[in-house]
């Protein structure tokens, strides 16, 4: 076995630790509940007692590198504190500290979209593109830069918020302020509500029928009705794709990456959206319109021919999970 980090995913269902290898091999995943109904601290003390135990089983086969925690939230990179957090809600919390307390050694910390990013550029579909972007839908909309290899994370940590890059100037009301954020338009959460709307409007038979009759009715199963061909469900992921298409324009024409990857718990639903996120960035970008590949939607386009890419995440919920053990890595590393 070759020198191992440990990667931590702090979801808001499950807690996960891996080992990974210098190579990208998964040794091994330990999956535990996350209990925030008993609090931060007993959050914390759960997860640093599995680092503790997966380190200690393999003390003894390789050299730990280090120990890299990814979680939702702003992220303070000086300081270690945590702010707005769903995964650890309260008042801003000193999260490096409290895990470097129980551990007894120095953790990297990181946003959890962030580290999805550098786990698809290490390993996933960005594999071989050191500058590349990643939009996770899930709940909410997150992003991610990574250029160079390294995580871009901007003055103060929050580059890559393409969540809330406005898609309609008066559009739905957003959380964070400000109103028509692509959040509004391409979570699973603003699938479910679009789906309602659509309910509401009188017009929308078998999307009515499903929230009737479903009382967990989710975005997968406006998803399921879209591959049944209902119209109604089909037009609500077509708005997903439309409002991803105006964001990516943008990303495209100021940044002009080669590669943009689409992850999260919603990308189960690609071929629904998809294409209409090809057909607006043909009429809104002319870096895309430039740099397009004959096939957008064909996979493994290759680093070397210089067109803008937009595709798929590969490594699903595990993203997170390796590009957190990549961090302690790549610090290593820096000090060698």
């Amino acid at each position: 076995m070759s020198n191992f980090a440990i990667g931590v995913d702090l979801g808001g269902t499950n807690l996960r630790i891996a080992a990974v290898d210098e190579q990208g091999q998964l040794v091994e995943k330990v999956t535990l509940e996350t209990k925030v109904a008993l609090g931060r601290d007993h959050v914390i003390s759960d997860m640093c007692g599995a680092i503790q135990r997966l380190a200690e089983k393999y003390k003894n086969s390789a050299e730990l590198l280090g120990i890299g925690v990814g979680v939702p939230g702003i992220v303070d990179l000086h300081t270690g504190y945590l702010h707005d957090s769903p995964n650890l809600p309260g008042p801003d919390y000193p999260v490096r500290a409290e895990i470097e307390r129980h551990l007894k050694t120095t953790v990297v910390l990181e946003n959890d979209a962030n580290a999805a990013a550098l786990g698809e550029q290490w390993l996933g579909a960005a594999r071989n593109f050191p500058d590349m972007a990643m939009i996770t839908l899930g709940t909410g909309v997150g992003g991610a830069l990574v250029l160079g290899g390294k995580i871009w994370h901007g003055m103060l940590g929050m580059a890559g918020e393409f969540g809330h890059t406005t898609i309609e100037p008066e559009g739905n009301p957003c959380g964070c302020g400000n109103r028509g954020c692509l959040e509004q338009y391409a979570s699973a959460t603003a699938v479910v509500r679009m789906a309602k709307e659509a309910m509401a409007s009188g017009g929308a038979p078998a999307l009515a029928r499903a929230i009737q009759s479903d009382a967990e009715f989710d975005a997968e199963s406006v998803y399921n009705l879209a591959l049944q061909g209902d119209e109604d469900a089909r037009r609500v992921f077509r708005r997903v794709g439309r409002a991803l298409g105006i964001a990516l324009a943008t990303l495209v024409n100021s940044l002009n990456l080669p590669m943009h990857v689409i992850g999260g718990g919603v990308s189960y639903a690609w071929d629904a959206f998809a294409p209409a996120i090809f057909e607006e960035l043909g009429r809104r970008s002319m870096v895309y319109a430039a740099t397009a590949p004959t096939d957008p939607m064909a996979a493994g386009q290759g680093a070397s021919t210089r067109k803008t890419i937009i595709t798929r995440a590969l490594l699903g919920s595990d993203a997170g999970l390796y590009g957190a053990a990549r961090l302690p890595m790549m610090a290593a590393v820096t000090r060698r």
